[in-house]
């Protein structure tokens, strides 16, 4: 990666680094017993959260450098581990782990969200993600108020306070983190800090709320600080001139060496413009094949909507388990069906409702998301290190390359035998999400602005279907600039998805057993939520994506 040259006060936090009383400086002995790495793994993750300052997660400069030794020490105590013996489950393990310190030194030295974007200081959070954790970066005490249940208990009302409490501290430390120049990410973070605004001024119009006035006075400090900090972030902002992208060497670092995709920046590029093509020539020749068939017509109501939702999921639910796709676990079908969305009037709808009011099965298909995060609810991993979700969205080739794929996979099984039509939704999909990662490449490599990367989003999906709604092109674009590698990680990873299988079906073949499509994905889903290099050396025995990892061990 780039050279460091960081002066670091020595350090006391002799816990975080775990070494039993070992002294910073020392060498370190190597180890080989696995279960020293499960225990440098928790003291990583300790260290990795910061301490607080005045209640806050503390983001200064001073601290981040003050704490960079003991990071190194944790480091070097990793590269001090001897693996070549252990079994490819638990090398896996020992990667994660290197992927993640990776993560760490890059958000220091490169990305600091910190000191780069806004939007990093947004702290109210009203839905769950469909990943393992948030998209793109996010301080470390957020309030999820999808977590309560209102009104509020004694006990939750206590655990709002307590977060809620962390917002005008963060709010006033970011006035002071925030000194970096990227024009972009700084104009568009304005609009998660507004909304952060509105989301707490609904709070104070709860019945149960309003009437409580300890709580009320948090949250209306808590709305007057975020206040401040949109009227600090738009009068600085007309001092903002410079690139929000990272550029095509930090973009190919951080792809390899935290996400451990096997790709280049330009790898990327190529492997996102075929995909565009070739969805788009794919979808021509299924309106050709079609052409005698009437068009799919969007339900116009919300009772026509809710029939075709519940005979969407039922037809879903029982292909898999019919065909033998994948194992269906008990909490799958109650998992999809939290989701299953409602009618929206035809002027409103996004790229993603309009699909969804013509046949759903394709974006519910996308919905293996959901059978993912109750697997991981319902029956987390045995390894600590997998079992909850990993630092800096690195498990993005995995969780948004699976969905993807899935889309594509599930109709080359025949979902859509009774739909010939539902096949040119899939590959308007996955068009639009080559389209939508192809601009994020160009924004990163600092070609484009976000909205000429937006045009390439909106232009090339098909029918026009990203021009109806501009929120989601711009929420989508700006967290693609926000979190590197993210735009891209749905084709990329259904890319590397459709390799493990096809390396995995050639073993079978190669060993002379009968390859089977529900053991590949339950074998897959064991894994966890991690990087598909990493799924696939576990899965097949071959390292060799892992291999071709730039600045490796």
């Amino acid at each position: 990666m780039i050279k460091h040259k960081i002066f670091c006060a020595f350090l006391f936090i002799l816990f975080a680094i775990g070494s039993n009383g070992q002294e910073m400086g020392k060498s370190i002995s190597a180890s080989s017993d696995y279960n020293d790495l499960v225990a440098l793994f928790r003291a990583w993750r300790l260290f990795e959260k910061p301490p607080l300052k005045e209640g806050a997660p503390d983001y200064t400069k001073a601290t981040f450098d003050m704490r960079w030794t003991t990071f190194e020490s944790l480091r070097t105590r990793l590269n001090a581990i001897e693996k070549s013996n252990w079994p490819i489950e638990q090398q896996v393990d020992w990667y994660i782990v290197w992927a993640e310190m990776n993560g760490y030194d890059f958000n220091h030295h490169i990305l600091k969200p910190w000191e780069r974007d806004p939007a990093f200081y947004k702290s109210i959070w009203t839905e769950r993600s469909d990943v393992p954790a948030h998209e793109g970066p996010t301080h470390h005490r957020t309030t999820e108020l999808w977590t309560y249940t209102f009104p509020l208990s004694s006990s939750e009302k206590k655990r709002l306070m307590a977060d809620l409490r962390v917002i005008a501290p963060l709010n006033a430390q970011a006035k002071m983190n925030l000194t970096g120049n990227a024009k972009e990410l700084w104009r568009a973070g304005i609009r998660d800090i507004k909304v952060q605004s509105v989301h707490l001024k609904s709070l104070l119009e709860m019945e149960d709320i309003k009437s409580d006035p300890e709580l009320a006075k948090i949250i209306e400090g808590a709305t007057a600080s975020t206040d401040d900090l949109t009227d600090w972030l738009t009068v600085q902002a007309d001092r903002k001139t410079g690139p929000s992208g990272i550029g095509k060497e930090n973009y190919t670092w951080y792809l390899q060496n935290v996400h451990l995709v096997p790709l280049t920046w330009e790898d990327e590029v190529m492997l996102l413009k075929s995909e565009l093509a070739s969805a788009w020539t794919s979808l021509k020749l299924e309106e050709h094949r079609n052409r005698a068939l009437p068009m799919i017509e969007d339900v116009g109501s919300e009772a026509e909507y809710a029939k075709l939702a519940d005979r969407s999921a039922t037809s879903l639910m029982g292909f898999l388990k019919e065909q033998e796709i994948v194992t269906v676990k008990d909490y799958f079908e109650p998992a999809l069906r939290e989701h299953l969305g409602s009618y929206v009037p035809k002027e409103t709808r996004n790229f993603f409702y309009i699909t969804a009011h013509l046949d759903p099965r394709p974006l519910f298909s996308h919905f293996y998301h959901w059978f993912e995060l109750a697997r991981m609810d319902t029956e987390p991993n045995k390894s600590e290190i997998r079992k909850g979700p990993l630092l800096y969205n690195i498990f993005d080739s995995r969780n948004e390359g699976m969905a993807t794929a899935v889309e594509e996979m599930f109709m080359d099984a025949g979902l859509y035998d009774d739909s010939p039509r539902s096949k040119e939704i899939v590959y308007i999909m996955i068009a639009q999400r080559a389209a939508r990662g192809l601009g994020s490449l160009y924004a990163h490599s600092n070609e484009m602005t976000m909205e000429e990367a937006g045009g390439v989003h909106s232009e090339y999906t098909p029918r026009g279907w990203m021009k109806t709604e501009k929120d989601l092109l711009l929420f989508e674009q700006h967290l693609y600039l926000r979190q590197p590698g993210y735009g891209s990680s749905y084709i990329s990873g259904k890319y590397l998805i459709k390799e493990a299988l096809a390396d995995y079906a050639k073993t079978m073949e190669d060993e002379g057993k009968a390859f089977k499509v529900k053991d590949f994905f339950d074998q897959m889903n064991a894994m966890g939520n991690i990087p598909v290099s990493l799924g696939h050396w576990q899965l097949t025995g071959n390292d060799s994506a892992i291999m071709t990892i730039g600045s490796r061990k």
